[in-house]
């Protein structure tokens, strides 16, 4: 996700098509002007029509409900019930969500690059190395075969080479969100997240909306306006994978879980990449009290049902109740949802959905299959991770994913890096038990 920059008027204006197009609106001769500019090289002509898409206007036609803001959203909603569960068992799956993220992530860091690593040359790859399906973390071959390359920290997020979990933004916002609550409790604020960023968080482990988003915020921009200038990365999955806190502290309460992380989300998305921050939210608080299946749908009850988001969880749940096996349904999720970029958050959304019901509660298998599914490969790896950790419990986790982690997480969190996983656990099972 490293390669979009905040800054170029081309690179903005290139994926703002792309979001436009997906929304509804009615672009007329700008989708030829826009990608014509976007290639091009002046920079001018790119901040004009850039500007010129923030004036278009959603066809009336269009298809979805998708309101913004809290009260819109909750109008839409069923009620959500609220189930308890015991501190022992609290603290179990607690723990066993964090090493689960911590897990998932890991395996799917070295191959996190959808254009490279498609779900197609994932399994040729992992064929070859006599890894398929994927079951363990991910081996290198060597020599390494022509045409597959595998990321630059391969050498510590591969089989027989990991001793701890490494850096990543999807264990460093986790890692946030927990500090967040420490500091603020439950009531904390959209502004306090801005003011954590700048903070806790280097601008160089930020990417697209959070980049933009951080940049914003830096050079001056009030908290309600800096997700919103020049972020066509808004509904891109990067609010998603800073949810799981807040599910990990309202355990069986997916409601409140999303009401955070709505708070979360509106700092640097909209629309669906906010949805994407609460559904997820919802989903781990619902792993607590339930099965993958009745987490999933629980985790719709706190999504716009109006939604592209709700769609495709709802299609994905549709292909698992007719009886289609896996590779059908992700060659389905491809057809689909294949159009968005890799690390947006719908498409993604539909993996997460695939690997925890053909997974069915078995930890090995929903990592497994959501990571040979492609795309997001770390993001979505950390999600169903930490669902299929809680609904395991620590205790239950097979230890060839769970003891190379030598109980250490590395961070670019300030006063985070090389933090315990069982002490993050245990901060968590703390807050959750103040509520």
């Amino acid at each position: 996700m490293d390669d979009h920059q905040p800054h170029d008027p081309h690179e903005l204006l290139r994926w703002e098509l792309a979001q436009r197009q997906e929304s509804g609106f009615t672009l007329g001769d700008l989708a030829e002007a826009g990608r014509q500019a976007a290639d091009g090289d002046d920079d001018a002509v790119a901040r004009g029509l850039l500007d010129e898409l923030g004036a278009t206007t959603r066809d009336e036609s269009w298809a979805y409900d998708e309101p913004e803001d809290l009260s819109g959203i909750l109008a839409t909603l069923p009620d959500a019930p609220v189930t308890s569960i015991g501190e022992a068992e609290l603290r179990d799956r607690t723990l066993g969500g964090w090493l689960g993220r911590c897990a998932g992530c890991n395996l799917g860091k070295p191959v996190e690059n959808g254009d490279h690593w498609t779900a197609a040359h994932l399994r040729r790859y992992l064929t070859l190395a006599d890894a398929y399906p994927l079951r363990d973390f991910v081996p290198v071959l060597d020599p390494m075969p022509e045409g597959f390359e595998l990321r630059e920290w391969w050498p510590i997020t591969t089989r027989g080479r990991i001793t701890e979990s490494a850096r990543d933004d999807d264990i460093d916002y986790t890692i946030l969100g927990l500090h967040i609550l420490e500091q603020y409790g439950s009531d904390f604020t959209t502004a306090d997240v801005a003011a954590e960023w700048l903070d806790r968080l280097p601008y160089t482990q930020t990417f697209t909306a959070e980049r933009v988003t951080y940049r914003n915020l830096a050079i001056g921009h009030a908290v309600a306006e800096a997700g919103q200038i020049d972020n066509p990365y808004r509904e891109w999955i990067g609010a998603q994978i800073r949810a799981d806190i807040f599910g990990y502290v309202n355990p069986g309460d997916p409601r409140a879980a999303a009401e955070m992380a709505y708070r979360d989300a509106v700092l640097s998305h909209s629309a669906n990449g906010v949805y994407g921050e609460m559904w997820a939210a919802a989903l781990v608080a619902s792993a607590f009290t339930g099965t993958a299946r009745q987490a999933v749908e629980m985790s719709l009850t706190c999504v716009p049902p109006g939604s592209r988001l709700a769609e495709a969880v709802r299609f994905v749940l549709d292909r698992h109740a007719g009886g289609a096996t896996w590779e059908e349904a992700r060659a389905d999720i491809e057809d689909r949802y294949g159009h968005y970029s890799w690390v947006h958050t719908v498409n993604n959304a539909a993996l997460v959905v695939a690997g925890l019901l053909w997974g069915d509660g078995d930890f090995t298998a929903s990592i497994g299959l959501t990571v040979q599914g492609g795309w997001d490969t770390d993001s979505n790896g950390a999600t169903v991770g930490s669902v299929a950790g809680i609904i395991c419990g620590a205790a239950r986790l097979p230890s060839h994913w769970t003891s190379p982690l030598n109980d250490t997480a590395r961070s670019a969190i300030r006063g985070f890096d090389r933090s315990r996983i069982s002490d993050l656990a245990e901060r968590t099972v703390l807050l959750a038990m103040k509520k």
